[in-house]
């Protein structure tokens, strides 16, 4: 007996391998070879090209295309509609399948409805990419982006509140009091 929940609408292919609590709802499909974590949460009409990687906990929202060459660790959020790339310069006519990049969604980190994430970019643990935003290059740890093309607007925590060091190096998350140091356009968690 399967120990993951799959809606009968839902197809999966063969030889993907899916964790235990993982639910996958109506009208989705996981393609070969794809690995799903531990109590993922997969929405209606999602597309999980083969090959993807998906962490433990990892939220897919409704209507979200994960192409091949994505990677997304563990605790990630994938917000409804929005899509990743999986080539620089598509073509209809050109078979690009051996070009395709590889894109990496760290620990934590949470992208908004609609954005865009082109391929063969790495997006940093903790940081939040704000609803409709193209992001077309790497992301630091903890940065919050938004807009096209995305553009830094400032850090969060892992909470996903702003933070803010306009008087010193160092902030506090008013939701967890964890505590973060800024350094050399940096974040890192130190308390």
């Amino acid at each position: 007996m399967d120990k993951y929940f799959a809606h009968e609408t839902a197809v999966i292919d063969e030889g993907c391998q899916i964790g235990e609590g993982t639910k996958i709802w109506h009208f989705s499909h996981v393609m070969p070879n794809c690995i799903i974590g531990e109590r993922c949460n997969i929405g209606q009409n999602v597309v999980i090209s083969p090959d993807v990687q998906l962490g433990t906990n990892v939220k897919v929202q409704n209507n979200v295309s994960i192409y091949t060459g994505v990677i997304c660790e563990d605790d990630v959020f994938l917000g409804p509609s929005m899509v990743f790339t999986n080539v620089v310069n598509p073509r209809s006519a050109v078979i690009r399948k051996d070009e395709y990049k590889k894109t990496w969604v760290r620990k934590g980190a949470s992208i908004g409805a609609n954005a865009t994430i082109v391929c063969g970019i790495t997006l940093g643990e903790f940081c939040l990419i704000g609803a409709g935003a193209v992001v077309t290059k790497d992301v630091p740890a903890f940065a919050l982006v938004v807009g096209n093309p995305a553009r830094q607007m400032g850090w969060v925590s892992e909470y996903g509140h702003r933070l803010n060091f306009e008087d010193s190096n160092v902030a506090e998350c008013p939701e967890s009091k964890q505590k973060y140091q800024l350094e050399e356009n940096s974040v890192e968690r130190i308390a």
